[in-house]
């Protein structure tokens, strides 16, 4: 089966231009955008010594505050629990010397330029390792001033095809090996898998509203998803590359409503949905089923719609304390990690709780197979060939699709309105485990909108 699709996909992608997929995911600005910053990095940087001789610092750099916030509301949870676990609390013995390690968390503000500030400032500390996660505009800036400073980094919830086009990569050729860049995550052929069989089970027209914005995921899903859902007979109505912050999406809902789409796929910025989905309502656009990415992540997400807005809405899964995994670091499992969080902070778990802690996982995962972890060359290297399973599951960094690159295998997922009294409003439950079997189904799939 597996090769089927790989065959299916690899005859897809012949229809893409790699200078159309380049150009549409935006390499081409961000390259331009980050060559004054990544010059400032410079060779001398490259190749300097580390601080402490016995300490291993770690760099974090994730959207503490701003539009993307929502995905780091969980990380400093995270970090009370891995910097508890044995390793990162007692150090790390590597070549018969113990450790210490340190840990320096930067807000990127959910801004290209401020991530790029602080992966600057990490590297010129003599950061071993930087860690980044959520979202292109936080990661691949990170990703790209280590490449150019020779500094290990690893990154996460971003779709590899982004990423590894932010280096300067082909994802359609993906031969290039980023030394210094590694993640793990999941890509366009992981949502269509996630995404296309729970449209496949709703009766539909098999027309599709696309809501894709001018930005590093908004074209990717351009020019990388809209083949996939052509080649399986999907009809693609286009709402067109908008600007994020756009305030009316009037023209757009036209647009799906007159191409009477009964199918919804996005990957906007979380306040843009928001505006988005509350003017479809009000203006009789209602899909028979919606399957949001980058969007309905999170329980804070949903607040803004309101459960009788976001009930039935399908998303993506890669983490949840439905997953059949445990901690590499301490062996606690993902339903303990969930109620963990949900008992310390009073709130929902989120599925970026997984994520975070995984790369801590990964990171120790590395450094214990290096005989120097100040050597940064073996470090990123050790990151390369990475293969294990924990809290998210088995990630091998070998197997490609690029290297560097991990896949986790996510689930189709609803949320669900509760009834009045429950414990949280809605609640996110898997209604399709195509991708990963092991993860049980949760509830029955129905219509976003009979």
């Amino acid at each position: 089966m597996e090769d089927q699709e790989s065959g299916r996909l690899a005859g897809q992608d012949l229809q893409l231009s790699r200078r159309s997929v380049l150009r549409g995911i935006g390499f081409g600005a961000a390259a331009a955008g980050a060559g004054g910053l990544l010059a400032a990095c410079g060779s001398a940087i490259k190749g300097a010594g580390s601080g402490a001789a016995g300490t291993i610092n770690i760099g974090l750099i994730t959207p503490l505050t701003g539009a993307f916030a929502g995905f780091a509301s969980g990380d400093q949870f995270v970090l009370s629990l891995v910097k508890g676990a044995s390793i990162y609390k007692s150090g790390i013995k590597i070549g018969g010397k113990t450790y210490k390690i340190n840990i320096n968390v930067q807000d990127s503000q959910s801004s290209p330029t401020r991530a790029a500030q602080v992966a600057q400032q990490l590297i010129a500390n003599h950061a071993d390792l930087i860690l980044t996660t959520s979202t292109p505009e936080v990661t691949n800036p990170v990703a790209a001033a280590c490449q150019k400073a020779g500094t290990p980094s690893l990154a996460t919830v971003v779709p590899w095809e982004s990423w590894y086009a932010g280096l300067g990569g082909d994802p359609l050729k993906p031969t290039t090996d980023f030394k210094y860049a590694s993640m793990f995550f999941f890509g366009l052929k992981e949502f269509n898998g996630t995404f296309e069989p729970i449209w496949n089970r709703i009766h539909t027209n098999k027309i599709v509203a696309c809501q894709y914005p001018n930005d590093a995921d908004g074209n990717a899903f351009r020019f990388g998803f809209e083949p996939l859902i052509k080649a399986d007979g999907y009809t693609v109505v286009d709402g067109g590359a908008y600007t994020d912050g756009t305030a009316d999406f009037t023209s757009m809902i036209s647009l799906f409503k007159n191409k009477n789409c009964e199918v919804f796929s996005n990957c906007p910025i979380p306040p843009d949905f928001n505006t988005f989905w509350h003017q479809a309502s009000q203006q009789g656009f209602k899909p028979k089923i919606a399957t949001v990415a980058k969007v309905l992540l999170f329980p804070a997400d949903c607040d803004a719609l309101g459960p009788t807005l976001v009930n039935n809405i399908a998303t993506d899964s890669w983490w949840g304390p439905y997953m059949p995994y445990s901690s590499s670091l301490d062996g606690m499992t993902a339903s303990a990690l969930a109620a963990a969080y949900e008992a310390k902070s009073g709130q929902q778990w989120l599925q970026s709780l997984g994520s975070t802690y995984s790369l801590f996982e990964v990171a120790k995962e590395a450094l214990s197979k290096v005989s120097d972890p100040h050597d940064k060359a073996e470090v990123a290297d050790a990151l390369h060939n990475v293969n294990y399973s924990g809290i998210c599951g088995p990630i091998n960094f070998a197997a490609g699709p690029a290297p560097g690159v991990g896949i986790i295998r996510p689930v189709g997922v609803q949320w669900k309105a509760q009834p009045a009294g429950s414990k949280y409003p809605v609640e996110m439950k898997v209604v399709d485990n195509s991708l990963n079997p092991s993860v049980p189904i949760g509830a029955n799939l129905v219509a976003t909108n009979a």
